[in-house]
């Protein structure tokens, strides 16, 4: 579906200098969000700004963000895909079901619409030095995208940032995906089974995968990479959890150099209901086993902490007394939660709207219309 946004009134300079003279390619959701948001009727008051950040984020299929990660503070993150393209079909997936499970490596999206958008964010400096980090992730694996490596390039270019890279893995063992990893500052593959019974389960593999080639794969990518490599294991009750899968995946992680450890379990709605989070107790007994065999590397355990509210001092970008404002605000959380499923304090942390109150409040009428759905996921309500 293409819009064309040529004719915007003269009090919304902003959206028409961005826009003007473009045909502008957006998904159905987002075009109705886009709709909904910026074009009602009182969007056009001659007393309404525009966040800019927000004019180019609600036109952006590829970039989401800043948002405050666990792991890499406050990073920019670059979508890949638009549907979910990935090797595996993993049963605590959060995204959602994977839509084409392969893998084939293919420009899935046009390389040059992502080093676009990567462009415009990168046209006002003030938004990059924010930045900790640049994350490449997907709806599914980035490294399935046939541009990856020009991309990863792009943005060490453009950005002078460090960039992170999300993985499950199971492309490791094409020589041509580790090359274009290796100018990545941090990888952060991922490896939730070692024994072939427990990888079935857990992860439901395309049948072009082989669980050998893949730990081979990462082994290799492992003693090849200098940069930083921090190996995320997550596990889900009675699947991936005995000592036995706890030993073998020991095993595969004594061969690998490895800078830190990352365990985690099913933390926030998962896609298949049957998978269930393990207990702290459990995670920090998987969690002593691996530092004893290597007691200088770091064991994390990424599921475990508590939900924190907004830093003091931090700087909320929007005004919510202005309509423009708040519509460009709910476009973002809507987009947001498009990707993962978030509680009001996930939301809070990276708006800085004051606490999770006032979060829910401004929720209320999307969820109420149906735009946002609320889930429960052990005692944590989250919006998706």
């Amino acid at each position: 579906m293409y819009a064309y946004m040529g004719i915007v009134s003269r009090k919304k300079a902003e959206i028409r200098l961005a826009l003007r003279s473009k045909l502008v390619y957006v998904s159905k959701r987002k075009l109705y969000i886009i709709r909904r948001f910026y074009f009602s009727k009182d969007s056009f008051s001659s007393k309404s700004t525009v966040n800019n950040s927000s004019v180019f984020a609600a036109f952006m299929n590829h970039i989401f963000g800043p948002v405050n990660s666990r792991r890499l503070g406050r990073s920019l993150g670059v979508d890949l895909f638009q549907e979910k393209i990935c090797t595996l079909n993993c049963i605590y997936c959060e995204v959602g079901a994977t839509t084409r499970l392969t893998c084939e490596r293919a420009e899935y999206v046009p390389t040059a619409d992502i080093l676009r958008e990567i462009d415009e964010f990168c046209s006002q400096p003030g938004r990059v030095e924010e930045l900790d980090y640049v994350t490449i992730t997907a709806s599914g694996e980035p490294t399935l995208h046939s541009g990856f490596g020009e991309i990863l390039a792009h943005l060490h270019r453009v950005t002078a940032k460090p960039v992170a890279v999300l993985t499950n893995g199971t492309t490791l063992s094409d020589s041509q995906v580790r090359r274009e990893l290796l100018p990545a500052d941090v990888v952060i593959p991922s490896l939730d089974s070692a024994l072939p019974e427990s990888f079935r389960r857990i992860d439901r593999a395309a049948n072009c995968l082989d669980l050998d080639e893949i730990i081979e794969g990462l082994v290799l990518f492992s003693h090849e990479y200098a940069g930083k490599l921090w190996l995320e294991i997550l596990f889900s009750r009675g699947i991936n959890d005995s000592e036995r899968d706890v030993k073998a995946l020991r095993q595969v992680a004594g061969r690998m150099r490895i800078d830190r450890i990352q365990l985690n379990t099913v933390a926030r709605p998962p896609l298949e209901s049957f998978s269930r989070p393990l207990a702290r107790e459990r995670l920090l007994e998987i969690a002593d086993q691996f530092r004893h065999d290597d007691p200088l590397r770091p064991v994390d355990l990424l599921a475990t902490g508590a939900q924190q509210e907004d830093p003091e001092g931090a700087q909320q970008k929007f005004d919510l007394a202005k309509s423009a404002d708040r519509k460009a605000l709910l476009a973002e959380i809507v987009d947001m939660l498009k990707r993962r499923p978030c509680t009001a304090a996930d939301i809070n942390r990276t708006f800085h709207l004051g606490s999770s109150d006032k979060v829910e409040q401004l929720l209320a009428p999307l969820v109420k219309e149906g735009t946002v759905q609320q889930r429960f996921h052990g005692d944590r309500l989250y919006y998706q």
